[in-house]
């Protein structure tokens, strides 16, 4: 029976495209003495492209973008303390993110949280979110010491949470650091879909947050089936 669900971030409670696309749009007026020479919408396409789904660490990003765009005036330092300064503010969650982990709370599901990141950015955001009080484990990568899809940080939050791999299902966005990761430990997983991957394999597949009860309810029900025949 499932007896704990644990959660990506990014892509999968905070819809990062819509907070990262804020962001860069509210750093490009805030910083318009630099940034004024570039038109927005050419701004924002380019860093999106260099960020990679989050992949790439904004110093990269932004030495890239003084180098192309000519950026005078400020360095890629400044540049990145403010991204990390002011990510938190235009955090964007899934609809229904907090009904939904009220609904699991409330059937006595334990819940946790991997992501891959930096430790005090991930957490700003995550508090930005207002969700940290659901959790009771949060791992976040740079603090673990260790990242997805590592299984080592899979069987961390298992181990906390108090329960067994087959007692757990794991949702994420990404096919291979989210799902194949955590199925190759032995937990279900569901695949929050995105448009920028393809993926075969999941357990099960949500387009919104609010189907993860129904899927949770379905996989006791069958496991309940099994056990009867």
């Amino acid at each position: 029976m499932i007896r704990a669900v644990i959660f990506d971030l990014d892509g999968t409670l905070l819809d990062r495209d819509r907070s990262l696309e804020a962001f860069i749009n509210e750093q490009h007026s805030r910083l318009a003495e630099h940034l004024q020479h570039i038109p927005r919408d050419q701004f924002a396409k380019r860093f999106i492209e260099l960020d990679a789904k989050g992949y790439v660490w904004k110093d990269r990003v932004y030495q890239q973008l003084i180098e192309e765009f000519e950026i005078k005036g400020i360095d890629w330092q400044n540049l990145l303390e403010d991204y990390v300064a002011n990510f938190r503010a235009h955090c964007i969650p899934f609809p229904n993110l907090l009904s939904m982990l009220e609904d699991l709370a409330g059937k006595s599901i334990r819940l946790g949280m991997i992501t891959n990141g930096r430790g005090q950015f991930q957490l700003d955001n995550i508090l930005a979110l207002g969700i940290k009080g659901y959790f009771e484990e949060i791992l976040i990568s740079e603090w673990a010491g260790m990242s997805k899809p590592d299984p080592a940080i899979f069987q961390k939050a298992l181990a906390t949470l108090g329960v067994s791999p087959d007692e757990a299902v794991y949702i994420g966005d990404h096919p291979q650091n989210d799902i194949q990761a955590a199925q190759a430990i032995g937990m279900k997983a569901i695949w929050k879909k995105d448009p920028h991957w393809s993926c075969m394999g999941a357990d099960g597949e949500i387009d919104d947050l609010n189907e993860i009860g129904r899927l949770v309810e379905h996989f006791n029900t069958e496991e309940l089936k099994a056990r009867l025949q």
